[in-house]
């Protein structure tokens, strides 16, 4: 447990559908989680177009939308917490525009805002999860005066390249995720009044914007990151190789402000999700963050290395002095022909420290395959089978543990007869496996590394 951290010492009092009149005149809705009486107290801001009326639900990973964390554990701290609908979502007025200029300068004003209430000391933190993470990279950019800190755990700089089109792909996660966002806007319980349609058809436009042009550098907090000035507290995840971590790692990287990187051994989104809910972290790791810059507390925060990566294997935090790690050796790996025996797949390959020989060929593969099913995965002996009809290069037995953290670079050399050709490229852990099993053709359980697309 975190020491010399807030207290619980005060009671919550709720205000909703308090409006903001913005720059243009549209009114921004927002809901007022403060600590009851009097007194000035600084302020937690989160906006997302999930809209705060979903507040209400448990703060469990079955509900994505709720991503806003203990907000009443917060308040009885001594935190106000601010809760924004953007522009065109929940009760706000106004067209939708996704991360857009408009929304950064919104949240600018409401930061201002709130640092003018008679409940506000003046101090204002970023915070929140997945957009609300987004959101925090893009107004910080702007570094509106009031703005003390930013925490966003568990999101993207860059919106096309971090869902979009990854490595340039189209991907369906972005349609997908509008599509969701509408519903959730639109749709309600039968004893509830209509919802609001979100006019924007994101998802076209989307299509429409097929490569990183305008569109998107606008939406993008990489082409600013430099620009942030407040300390802030980038919180990954090891499982959220397709979304959010490249962002949380980069955008670290890229910053010139004081700061500090937290990768969390999380495996997946709902792990992610349900991380952000538990009080255990919050009082470990980011009320402290936030006593430190929001309230002045001499508690340490910021002493010793801005670093800290959870090891798989170990299951185990370790401290490091900067990223990517000064320890760290590159090694490289060929892809080579020869056959492993460990798999059964197109080629079967070996992956070998020692550089193919002169004479030792490519190589093919015909597309399509009949056996692909959804995607490149095939029918195998278990059900669904990801491995048996992709190429596969795979090491001997390793000798020693191996720790793989850091930066990956594949060079591949290919060529194609189609007009088009995407690769997508996945690093396993490969467990062993019992002769039997494998004399029987089923596939060697394995574990992600990382994974990518180009």
């Amino acid at each position: 447990m975190a020491t010399n951290v807030s207290t619980p010492e005060h009671r919550m009092t709720v205000t909703k559908d308090v409006y903001v009149t913005m720059r243009d005149g549209v009114r921004i809705a927002l809901k007022i989680y403060r600590p009851e009486g009097e007194g000035r107290f600084p302020a937690l801001f989160v906006a997302s177009p999930y809209q705060y009326d979903t507040d209400d639900l448990p703060a469990l990973p079955l509900f994505l939308w709720r991503e806003t964390g203990p907000i009443e554990w917060y308040v009885q701290r001594g935190y106000a917490y601010v809760r924004m609908d953007v522009r065109g979502s929940g009760k706000s007025e106004g067209v939708f525009g996704y991360l857009d200029r408009t929304e950064q300068q919104d949240c600018c004003e409401v930061i201002e805002w709130i640092a003018n209430q008679l409940w506000s000391d003046g101090k204002v933190g970023g915070y929140g999860q997945s957009y609300y993470a987004m959101i925090q990279w893009l107004f910080a950019t702007w570094n509106p005066p009031h703005l003390t800190c930013i925490g966003p755990y568990d999101g993207f700089i860059d919106p096309y390249r971090g869902s979009a089109y990854n490595g340039g792909i189209f991907a369906p996660f972005f349609p997908n995720w509008y599509a969701g966002v509408r519903a959730n806007n639109m749709l309600r319980g039968s004893n509830a009044p209509t919802g609001r349609a979100m006019e924007p058809d994101m998802a076209y436009l989307g299509l429409v914007h097929a490569t990183y042009d305008d569109w998107w550098k606008e939406r993008s907090a990489y082409e600013r990151i430099g620009e942030i000035d407040v300390p802030v507290f980038s919180i990954g995840h090891w499982g959220k190789i397709g979304l959010h971590l490249r962002g949380n790692i980069l955008g670290y990287e890229m910053l010139t402000s004081s700061k500090k990187l937290l990768v969390t051994g999380a495996r997946n989104t709902m792990e992610a999700h349900h991380l952000f809910d538990t009080i255990e972290f919050h009082e470990q790791e980011m009320l402290p963050f936030y006593d430190h810059f929001l309230k002045g507390m001499d508690n340490g925060f910021m002493d010793g290395p801005p670093v800290r990566l959870f090891v798989r294997g170990d299951d185990a935090y370790r401290t490091e002095p900067s990223w990517p790690l000064p320890s760290a050796t590159y090694v490289p790996y060929y892809l080579r022909g020869g056959n492993s025996g460990s798999l059964t797949s197109l080629n079967d390959g070996v992956l070998s420290p020692e550089p193919p020989g002169a004479g030792e060929g490519s190589v093919t593969y015909a597309y399509p395959n009949d056996e692909w099913t959804v995607g490149v995965v095939a029918r195998g002996k278990d059900g669904m089978d990801p491995i048996r009809c992709v190429l596969t290069f795979t090491t001997p037995p390793l000798k020693a543990e191996v720790e793989v953290t850091g930066p990956i670079v594949l060079e591949l050399y290919a060529s194609s007869d189609q007009t088009d050709t995407d690769f997508i490229v996945r690093l396993a852990d490969q467990s062993p496996q019992g002769e039997q099993d494998r004399t029987a053709g089923m596939q060697p359980a394995s574990v992600n590394v990382t994974k990518g697309w180009l």
